[in-house]
């Protein structure tokens, strides 16, 4: 079955995909979702750890679709051959090895470069690509840590808490993909690809935005706040007389709606008239709007709040986000029929276009599947397709 782009923006450009795990698939993925044809290269002794779990997996299910899958052996002299003649004509190349891998098996920017100077060549590592860390091993959680992350998450005095989600993989990817755009951009200008660089701890840094900044700026060390928002203020989770509710009252005008819907005369106090005020008297505030909020349901609060224009909203599990009536009319749980799994659903793009779409084409492929089909596309015969298979070079 030839290439069948998930969208018309990327169906232009090929993408050789060295990625494992979770960053780099991150980031392939959103190329592949937007219609690059995305070859998934793997070893023959690829093991499912390294590809984000077993394929049947949701994890794996979800980070894979739309790719095509070849086995093309990089520890033979002659795997590495075909890949550089696939990189000849290739656009972007994306790997997230440890920063010597690459230069070991022969197939770093500077390489391919040579072959052909229109490469994207598109690098994530945990800690950079040189420097003293560079050779260390990455993974999220020591990134969240290491990033500063940790330091700020979590209830005051319980310790350093890891966020829910892995988030420096996700970013990290993410920065990529959006390098990878950038550089394809800049070739349109001087006819040459360049080499993209970032890695799990820049992206994780470059997430803490504003409170980096009161760092770096006011010479300010972040706290842990919990679910209090460390600047503005009322913000956090308060009671309901059947769950929890978030507040955001971001700024004065705010704080002012939200002061006359409760109608308690103890917010009149002059301890709360004024942001630093607040500030310095959060806790009595919180529980004075505890003790009204936890008198009627959070649908009320919801419904009530929303129509003063106070930003509020329920807090979902991950059950009810796919149940809530504005999620499925976004459209972003989408239907895939998984060769390993049957009909399934995963999580689809968040970016809406007004003229081109994105769509599941194919599902996650099976090791392989795409093998003979690719290196016909590269010129390769029948004969020498059946012989690399023979002698363990695919």
């Amino acid at each position: 079955m030839p290439f069948e782009p998930a969208s018309d923006i990327l169906s232009d450009y090929t993408v050789l995909d060295l990625t494992r795990v979770r960053s780099g698939p991150t980031c392939v993925r959103q190329l592949a979702d937007w219609g690059a044809n995305v070859i998934k290269i793997e070893n023959p002794d690829t093991a499912g750890s390294d590809m984000g779990g077993s394929r049947e997996g949701s994890d794996f299910q979800n980070l894979h679709r739309n790719k095509r899958s070849m086995i093309l052996n990089l520890k033979d002299p002659e795997g590495v051959a075909i890949f550089k003649k696939m990189a000849e004509t290739a656009d972007v190349v994306v790997e997230n090895y440890r920063p010597d891998v690459k230069f070991r098996l022969g197939i770093d920017y500077e390489t391919l470069r040579a072959l052909n100077p229109r490469i994207v060549y598109a690098s994530i590592s945990g800690f950079g690509q040189d420097g003293p860390l560079a050779g260390r091993p990455g993974f999220d959680q020591i990134a969240q840590g290491m990033g500063g992350l940790m330091s700020i998450t979590g209830a005051p005095g319980e310790g350093p808490m890891r966020v829910g989600i892995p988030i420096a993989d996700l970013t990290a990817g993410g920065f990529a993909a959006q390098g990878v755009l950038l550089a394809l951009l800049g070739r349109e200008k001087t006819g040459e690809g360049q080499w993209v660089q970032t890695s799990l701890l820049q992206a994780q840094i470059a997430m803490l935005d504003f409170q980096a900044a009161r760092w770096l700026m006011d010479g300010n060390v972040p706290q842990q706040a919990g679910n209090d928002h460390p600047t503005s203020i009322p913000t956090g989770v308060f009671a309901t007389s059947d769950g929890f509710i978030n507040i955001a009252c971001a700024g004065q005008h705010i704080w002012l709606r939200l002061k006359e819907e409760l109608a308690d005369d103890r917010m009149d106090h002059e301890d709360f008239a004024d942001l630093p005020s607040r500030s310095k008297n959060r806790k009595p505030l919180n529980a004075i709007i505890n003790e009204n909020t936890s008198q009627k349901s959070t649908a009320y609060w919801v419904d009530r709040l929303a129509e003063i224009g106070v930003p509020c909203g329920e807090i979902n599990n991950i059950q009810q986000v796919f149940e809530n009536p504005q999620v499925q009319h976004l459209g972003i749980a989408r239907d895939v029929n998984s060769q390993e799994r049957g009909p399934s659903q995963i999580v689809g793009q968040p970016i809406k276009m007004s003229r081109s779409a994105t769509d599941i084409r194919r599902p996650p492929p099976t090791k392989g599947q795409h093998t003979a089909e690719i290196l016909a596309e590269f010129g390769y015969s029948e004969d020498d397709i059946n012989d690399f298979a023979t002698r363990g070079v695919t």
